[in-house]
């Protein structure tokens, strides 16, 4: 008998790899020097909506706009989000600013009814996630 492997074994798998594949060729797409935000709108069954890049980067350095994210996400009627951002030096592990952003995000969606699902920080090797790592 065959073994499967674990994407085929659980279907979420497969779609959990394809999100960060996507995510990531989003963020990496253009001038691997700056960091970008993109997001990911998705309904009350996490069924996919839409999603957009947001913020702004400078090298390492990124600036969000959360009236522009929310102000999208309320236009699809989200009800839950998923944020991204990369780290184009490679280092995978979330700064302190970038757990600061993640709490804001977090509490203003939840004054707005819309639940931060995951914040990922994405490099062309590796994956964080905010909330499998206990900061969400």
């Amino acid at each position: 008998m065959a073994r499967r492997s674990a994407a085929e074994a659980d279907p979420r798998e497969a779609h959990v790899a394809a999100m960060i594949a996507y995510l990531r060729e989003s963020l990496f797409a253009q001038g691997e020097d700056d960091e970008k935000f993109h997001a990911i709108f998705l309904d009350r069954r996490n069924a996919y909506l839409g999603d957009a890049g947001f913020g702004t980067g400078c090298g390492p350095a990124l600036s969000l706009r959360m009236r522009e994210l929310f102000a999208h996400a309320l236009e699809l009627g989200t009800a839950g989000i998923v944020v991204a951002h990369n780290h184009p030096s490679g280092l995978c592990r979330p700064s302190e600013t970038d757990i600061a952003a993640t709490c804001r995000l977090s509490a203003v969606g939840a004054a707005l009814d819309i639940q931060l699902l995951d914040h990922l920080v994405i490099t062309r090797d590796a994956v964080f996630s905010m909330r499998a790592g206990g900061l969400l």
